[in-house]
């Protein structure tokens, strides 16, 4: 599951981070122009206007029928946060209040339906 900014450069898609007019790119191996920032992480800083896709990517699905964005997976299951943004249909699927107005929860991940990525 994925939640957060990607970039493609020269051609491959990294993880990322904007940064003003700069884009720090990240990788888990060692490359040319790459520096270990900590084992498995590998930085490089390249101008934003070099960068030619910049997009956040996150993964929503629908579940009982109403939208969901993903924020987890263990095993079987999904963390789930409702994006439908009404408060009794959150309590009818049994959803935790995490914060005012956001509810979770976990989904099975066999009930979970139209489990895509979507870019912003």
């Amino acid at each position: 599951m994925r939640d957060g900014y990607i970039a493609r450069y020269l051609g491959r898609e990294y993880e990322a981070s904007p940064d003003g007019d700069t884009v720090r790119l990240y990788r888990p191996e060692p490359a040319e122009g790459f520096e270990e920032v900590r084992p498995g992480r590998h930085v490089r800083v390249v101008p934003a206007a070099e960068v030619d896709e910049l997009a956040y990517v996150r993964s929503v699905c629908n579940w009982r029928g109403q939208p969901f964005i993903v924020l987890a997976e263990h095993e079987a299951w999904l963390r789930v946060e409702y994006t439908g943004g009404k408060a009794p249909v959150a309590a009818e699927l049994g959803l935790e209040e995490f914060d005012y107005g956001v509810y979770q929860g976990w989904a099975p991940k066999q009930e979970v339906t139209d489990l895509r990525e979507s870019r912003l």
